[in-house]
């Protein structure tokens, strides 16, 4: 037996159940590979779950408001990709009429939708021939044919790009396509892979030759930039203040405590005769009643150290005027980044 044929016969025996895989639903199963895009299966399941009880449809999604989507997609993290959910739901009801598109381009031409993710739709939803190429489908190539171009190289990934093609079956593109996800997910791990269960041991070329921990070969490594975050909980006659995140980040449109960003740790005292915070509180009294320095949050391409200072004041002030007034209570129907709550789950706030 080919290599195809293998994982297809194992694919059979083995596949995970999922519920995106019960279906050939093109808004179900994009749903589910936009969720899965930064997320393991296991975190992105509930969510998956709960998106389909409110949303049942893509009309429905389409009607949604930006901070309802952004709401239930809270602590999923990598907002950009409810956005461009969002975004994307609205065109297919404008331009196509709520009906999914089915030509490969129409749907690599949807926001927040790369190579892979068009491939995976069109190859499981269409059974169109596309191959979907993603880590675990780099790693199991690279493994078992024992290449060692850099699958981040341009050569690289023509040269897995064309070995795909090559591969895939042409009758079942969509089973290849998720056979080639599961094997990379739960045998062909990215440490310590389970060889002994894996069903083209016969094959692998990295096992063979002892290169099992030195593919896939990958030419860049994330860099990290430090972020000093001063969170700043505004208290007045039990309210507290939120502001909205209107740059152009990964948090976007969630809300967060008023922000003093420093360029390096600082002490309370020093913060305290910052510009910024001198701006903020008119040189009026403040009371400082915490400072809660949390651990260290990290991206993909920052480390965010961040601490809370709870301060109350005995008068409403002008500048404060732009935020958004709340009750403590009221914090649960704002969508608001995984940092803060994981601080606000730890220490709630109450009048």
């Amino acid at each position: 037996m080919n290599f195809t044929d293998i994982l297809l016969f194992w694919y059979a025996a083995n596949r995970r159940s999922l519920p995106w895989r019960e279906t050939h639903d093109p808004y179900r199963i994009w749903l589910s590979e936009i969720i899965l895009q930064q997320t393991r299966v296991d975190q992105g399941l509930s969510y998956y779950v709960r998106f389909l009880e409110r949303f049942p449809s893509i009309s429905d999604l389409a009607a949604a408001s930006e901070d309802e989507v952004l709401k239930l997609w809270q602590g999923l993290g990598y907002y950009s990709r409810a956005r461009n959910l969002h975004f994307s739901a609205r065109l297919v009801v404008e331009k196509f009429h709520g009906k999914f598109p089915s030509d490969y381009k129409e749907i690599l031409n949807l926001r927040g939708v790369g190579e892979y993710t068009a491939a995976a739709i069109a190859s499981i939803a269409y059974n169109q021939p596309r191959a979907a190429i993603d880590g675990n489908a780099y790693r199991v190539l690279s493994r078992v044919n024992g290449i060692s171009e850099p699958i981040d190289s341009s050569v690289g990934k023509k040269t897995f790009r064309e070995l795909a093609d090559l591969l895939i079956d042409r009758k079942n593109p969509g089973s290849f396509n998720q056979a080639m996800m599961d094997l990379g997910a739960t045998i062909c791990t990215p440490v310590n892979p389970d060889c002994l269960n894996c069903p083209v041991t016969g094959l692998c070329v990295a096992l063979r030759d002892q290169l099992i921990d030195q593919l896939p070969v990958k030419n860049t490594k994330t860099k990290q930039r430090d972020r000093f975050f001063n969170y700043l909980i505004i208290r007045y006659e039990g309210h507290i203040y939120l502001e909205q995140r209107l740059e152009k980040d990964i948090w976007k449109g969630l809300y967060q405590f008023p922000l003093i960003e420093t360029p390096a740790e600082t002490s309370v005292e020093n913060l305290c005769r910052s510009n910024e915070w001198l701006t903020l509180f008119q040189n009026r009294p403040t009371v400082i009643v915490n400072n809660d320095p949390v651990p260290v949050h990290l991206l993909s391409h920052q480390k965010i150290h961040a601490r809370f200072i709870q301060i109350k004041i005995s008068a409403e002030l002008i500048s404060l005027r732009h935020y958004i007034k709340v009750l403590p209570e009221e914090l649960d129907s704002f969508a608001i980044p995984k940092l803060i709550e994981r601080y606000l789950s730890s220490k709630p706030l109450k009048n």
